[in-house]
């Protein structure tokens, strides 16, 4: 690779809507046909995983000259919502890489670029390590990074690691010895790292979201970043790809409560029709959940797209007009993250009333969408976000100061 300009990185998006959904569609169906069973026997989808970057999922946001996708970010977080319909824990497990790689492309030219961009180009695969169990904050992390010779070694423990199990390499939050705030990309397969499968969530099961302990890890010193550099909407980002998976488990209520309604047999005696299928109240709960599942899925484009003009403004080195976009990113994304949070949990628990006790067998498991939707809302408590949107629209309180600790210590948990 030559090019070394982040402004070409950020470069203007190329890449087709339709051309986007049928190359990846085959694919997103497939993975939704093994859904299910996955999900009853809590089987990791590593294969599934491994055929997305394959199909260039995880190079999305690169420029198509470069090898990449050439997506914007409203045709990224599309196309997370279509994966998040067909399996939200594999959708979830792209979210730490598909940062990463946002932060790189807003990165300014350096070696350590160009080699990281060559790795994702090469189908590396990247999980998270951020979060310290029992530690609401950055400013007193335990995760250190001691020099070594030429690099580094890390030595702390890390709860939350998504995508861990999945990875070529984990994105770590630590500390140096003299206070800075890093980010180091340790390679999975060392003798200094210890991945635990002890998520415990009754939702988003195989995210693979446990534990890792980093003992002594070997860390090159092109693979650490100051922290406090991470892109200006690096919380929006996470923010949105939860509300893009949680919006797909909207539309996967639906297609399987259809689905079910039209295999259902049986009816209750005070029914207003002699087969389900033509029952006209439960055919309102369906069409109460497409409703539910159309705006959540309208909720995630809308606020999705408030975030290409950040990467637009930074490409162009304009300040100002990159801070005035992030102001209305956070006002939209908080909007939409109240909004598909309830309509997520109604359609995933409003399904049952269409299909009587056929619905809570085993077998079908629709409670895995409630479930998983629970799991993922519960990221971010969504009463402080409606507070932030009040003081916003009343008194004019800046809403992106809730997102200033990173910047400030150089972190809270992600958006």
């Amino acid at each position: 690779m030559t090019t070394t300009i982040s402004q070409d990185l950020l470069a203007p998006p190329t890449a087709d809507d339709a051309e986007l959904a049928a190359r990846f569609a085959p694919l997103f169906e497939e993975i939704a046909a093994g859904n299910l069973e996955r999900e009853k026997g809590r089987v990791f989808g590593y294969d599934d995983v491994r055929r997305l970057v394959a199909a260039g999922l995880g190079r999305l946001r690169i420029p198509e000259a470069l090898g990449g996708g050439g997506a914007s970010l409203r045709q990224t977080f599309q196309l997370l919502t279509d994966l998040g319909a067909a399996d939200p824990n594999i959708a979830h497990v792209f979210r730490n890489h598909l940062a990463f790689v946002e932060d790189r492309l807003n990165a300014p030219p350096s070696p350590a670029n160009d080699l990281w961009l060559e790795r994702i180009l090469g189908g590396q695969f990247v999980g998270g390590g951020w979060t310290e169990a029992n530690n609401g904050s950055f400013s007193d992390l335990k995760t250190v990074l001691t020099p070594d010779g030429d690099g580094w070694r890390l030595t702390g423990a890390k709860f939350y690691a998504t995508g861990s199990l999945y990875a070529d390499w984990l994105d770590v939050l630590g500390r140096t010895e003299d206070g800075r705030l890093i980010t180091a990309l340790v390679r999975r397969d060392q003798p200094g790292v210890e991945l635990v499968d002890d998520w415990r969530g009754f939702g988003q099961q195989t995210t693979a979201s446990g534990s890792a302990n980093y003992r002594g890890a070997r860390v090159e010193d092109i693979d650490v970043f100051e922290a406090g550099d991470r892109f200006s909407y690096q919380n929006l980002f996470y923010q949105t790809s939860l509300l893009a998976i949680l919006a797909g488990i909207t539309k996967a209520a639906q297609r399987d409560g259809i689905a079910a309604l039209k295999a259902r047999a049986r009816t209750y005696s005070h029914g207003l029709a002699g087969t389900a299928a033509d029952d006209p109240q439960l055919l309102q709960v369906i069409g109460r959940i497409s409703a539910l599942a159309f705006s959540a899925e309208a909720a995630v484009q809308r606020s999705s797209a408030t975030l290409d003009p950040i990467a637009a403004a930074h490409a162009r080195g304009d300040a100002e007009a990159e801070q005035r976009a992030l102001v209305l990113a956070t006002v939209e994304t908080t909007q939409a993250q109240v909004a598909i949070i309830e309509a997520a949990l109604t359609a995933t628990t409003i399904v049952f009333d269409a299909l009587g006790s056929s619905g809570v067998s085993k077998d079908l498991a629709l409670d895995r969408h409630w479930r998983n939707a629970r799991t993922l809302a519960s990221h971010n408590p969504r009463v402080y976000k409606e507070r932030i949107l009040g003081d916003w629209f009343v008194r004019g309180t800046d809403p992106t100061d809730v997102y200033g600790e990173l910047r400030a210590s150089a972190g809270g948990q992600g958006a």
